[in-house]
Formats: C-alpha cells, structure tokens, sequence
C-alpha cells in the first residue's frame, strides 16, 4: 500500500515535478469549437494559446467531473493505495463537490479506501506549490500524517499576487465588461488580482503599464513573504521571457531560497489569457515541516 499524493490541472504543476514523480494529474477539460480536450494530456499552452490568439474558435472549460474522478480512485482503490488530494478552490470552480461526490462512490464499493481531499483555497501554481513542497517532504521521509497537516498549513498560508497584460479575456469571461475592457486598455491598465480568504479571485488594484504591474506584484510579495531565504516561491507565466524580471528580482533582491516556475495551463489560460505573470508564496512559516523541505 502506498500513501500517494495527487492534484488537478489547474494547479499548472510543472511539467518536469509531474514526471519525476510519477504523480497522477487530473486534466482539467477544454472545448475548443465542442471539442473536449484534456489540460496537460491532448492540449498543452504553446498550442492553445495560438488557437486562443487567432480568435476564430468558440473555447470554454468545465471541472473534472464526478465520472473522471470515480475512475481515478477507484484506480488507487484496487490497490489498496491511500491518497491525498490537493484540489482547485471551491471559490473558483465545482472540482471539490465533485471529487468528494467520487468518494462517496468509491468508498461505497471499496470500504477500506482511505483518501484526504483538501480544498486548496488556491489557483493556478498557489496549490501547484503546495503539492511539490509535498512531494519534497515525501521524498525526504516524512510521515503522512505530518504531511497531510503541512498541505493544510501551506494551503491556508499562501499569497497569490497575479497581473495580466490584456483585459480582453477578462472581458469574454464575463469578470467585466466591455467599457472597462476598452477603457482599460487605451489607458493601459493592468488588474492586480489575488486569492481571497475564501478561495475566490478579486481584484485588489490596479496600475498603468505593464513594468509597473510587475513591480507592484514583486512590492506585494515582499510585505507578506516570510522567511524568503527559506522559503521556495513560485513564478507562474503565459510567456516566459515575461517572467524573467520577476524571477531575477526575487532571487537578486528578496533572495529567495529557490524559484519554482511553470506556464499558465490552458484551463486557467482560457478565461485570462497568454500574457499573465503571477508570484505565489507563503505569508508564515512553520519550522517543524522545515528538516523535509531541504
């Protein structure tokens, strides 16, 4: 029996994190023109946002459903597997109804099954963060129950400080409205956005120009980060050379233990666009996860 830990796409865990560890992904859907497609398994970002850029295609996303789920567990299940999943915020989408829907389900044909479901309260790499301190702390020997209480610690503690070059997506996905679109953009304005308390994206402020929105994401960072040269903090993007200034200043200027980067999925992509920067990390720290974090 193994103690394993997954998550869901949304939580745009890098690429090179999910392959060294073998982790299960659920892709979260995409439709392009009534095609479904799989977030990270039949669509990937460089390919999607091309689509998205042309303009031409009808594209939406839905949660992983109760179906997808049952047949993940039950996976996990018949090997007698325990697991641990880290879940995209109830305050954004459905993905925690219906996994914990899955579990009933399973449970119901497996009785001994034993799995940990927790609502991140976090997006994009705010919980793909999460999981990969997990993994850290796993590989390094911890116990499960030390674990499964760091993923709740960590989730419950991280900041999210996001900014996007272009309001037009923000537009098409109903989050506001044509005039501030518009306007937005013949005066440059750059939302800040976060993760509130209760899991739900809100915008926070807002600035002209896309340098000073990077800088205002960074000044974020440093009033909440504890602990930076402990502390790995996570840099996500559409483009990469987007990311370059963030990750230099972080590392430079905060001095950071470590930078963990990842491009901006498709199932976030979708309703923000290509061209977000985001820096996600912890506002405390708790020394006893620490001796499994080195």
């Amino acid at each position: 029996m193994a103690f394993c830990i997954m998550t869901d796409s949304a939580s745009d865990i890098p690429v090179s994190v999910k392959n060294e560890y073998g982790i299960k992904v659920m892709g979260t859907p995409v439709v392009i023109d009534g095609v479904d497609y799989f977030d990270g398994e039949t669509i990937f970002p460089d390919e999607f946002y091309k689509i998205q850029a042309e303009g031409v295609k009808e594209i939406s996303t839905y949660h992983v459903s109760q179906f997808m789920f049952e047949e993940a567990f039950r996976e996990f299940a018949e090997r007698g597997d325990e697991v641990l999943y880290i879940c995209f915020s109830t305050g954004i989408a459905g993905t925690f109804q219906a996994a914990n829907l899955a579990k009933e389900a399973v449970i119901e044909e497996y009785p001994d099954f034993k799995i940990t479901i927790i609502d991140s309260k976090c997006a994009s790499l705010g919980y793909g963060l999460v999981v990969e301190r997990l993994l850290t702390m796993q590989k390094n020997g911890a116990p499960k129950e030390l674990i499964i209480e760091a993923a709740e610690f960590f989730c419950a503690h991280m900041k999210h400080y996001v900014t996007v070059e272009t309001l037009e997506y923000l537009f098409k996905g109903g989050r506001i409205s044509r005039g501030s679109a518009v306007a937005g953009g013949m005066l440059d304005i750059k939302p800040i956005i976060i993760v509130d308390e209760n899991g739900s994206l809100k915008s926070a402020d807002k600035v002209r120009g896309w340098k000073k929105a990077q800088n205002k994401i960074l000044d974020l960072t440093a009033e909440t980060l504890a602990e930076p040269k402990k502390q790995v903090v996570g840099v996500v993007y559409g483009k990469a050379e987007d990311a370059e200034y963030i990750i230099s200043e972080l590392k430079n200027t905060l001095h950071v233990k470590d930078v963990l980067t990842s491009q901006l999925g498709c199932a976030i992509g979708a309703h923000i666009g290509p061209r977000t920067l985001g820096i996600v990390s912890m506002d405390a720290w708790e020394p006893k996860f620490e001796e499994y974090l080195k």
